[in-house]
């Protein structure tokens, strides 16, 4: 299949486009309420902790010693690692729709996130992503975080594309910003319905 508009890759954010956020303000609150955590500390100790985390500078284990097992707690790691995985979940349609086009124009697949070990391993594995994603430039592996621009060099370079090659898929306003400055097309995502008939006025359908 010819490739649409000349691009060859795709690049996707995984909280927000193809799953849900793994570890937000709405799942710490339902870990707070399941714990019996004060959830002004959580969030205050998460958001002094979390740069560092996501730029693969603590493991799970240390960033839970730092922001929950501070203090002696009636739980074990494992029983919260437990619950704050369980709070992410997929959105099929969009995972189906890259499966899809993957295999209809032969694109490469690589995912641009910002997630910290442990969580980001978890939900790569549980959902299957590496079935269909060719790279995973995780802030956690490459040590750089969105909206820091190197972490979409170290994705081209990767890949072996130009930016004008690629058609980014992303949740956050900012982050399509940074990629467009690159060169990088963009599709600001707000739901499903949107973003399919964004890529299928690009070329990029899934049905003729």
């Amino acid at each position: 299949m010819k490739k649409a508009m000349g691009i060859t890759c795709m690049f996707l954010d995984i909280g927000g486009v193809l799953l849900n956020d793994g570890w937000s303000h709405i799942s710490s609150k339902l870990v707070a309420k399941a714990f019996g955590l004060n959830l002004e500390e959580l969030n205050k100790r998460h958001n002094d902790a979390l740069d560092t985390y996501e730029l693969g500078k603590l493991t799970i284990e240390e960033y839970l010693s730092l922001v929950v097992f501070h203090k002696k707690r009636p739980f074990t790691q494992a029983q919260f690692r437990k619950f704050m995985f369980a709070q992410s979940k997929p959105y099929p349609e969009m995972i189906e729709l890259v499966q899809r086009l993957k295999a209809r124009y032969g694109l490469k697949i690589v995912v641009v996130s910002n997630e910290g070990h442990g969580l980001n391993e978890y939900r790569i594995r549980k959902f299957k992503l590496d079935k269909f994603v060719d790279s995973f430039i995780s802030s956690c592996f490459v040590h750089l975080r969105k909206p820091d621009a190197d972490i979409f060099r170290v994705a081209l370079d990767t890949a072996q594309v130009s930016a004008n090659q690629v058609i980014y898929i992303e949740n956050t306003p900012m982050f399509v910003e940074v990629a467009e400055r690159l060169g990088i097309r963009s599709i600001l995502h707000t739901d499903y319905k949107s973003t399919r008939a964004k890529l299928s006025a690009l070329g990029l359908r899934t049905t003729q």
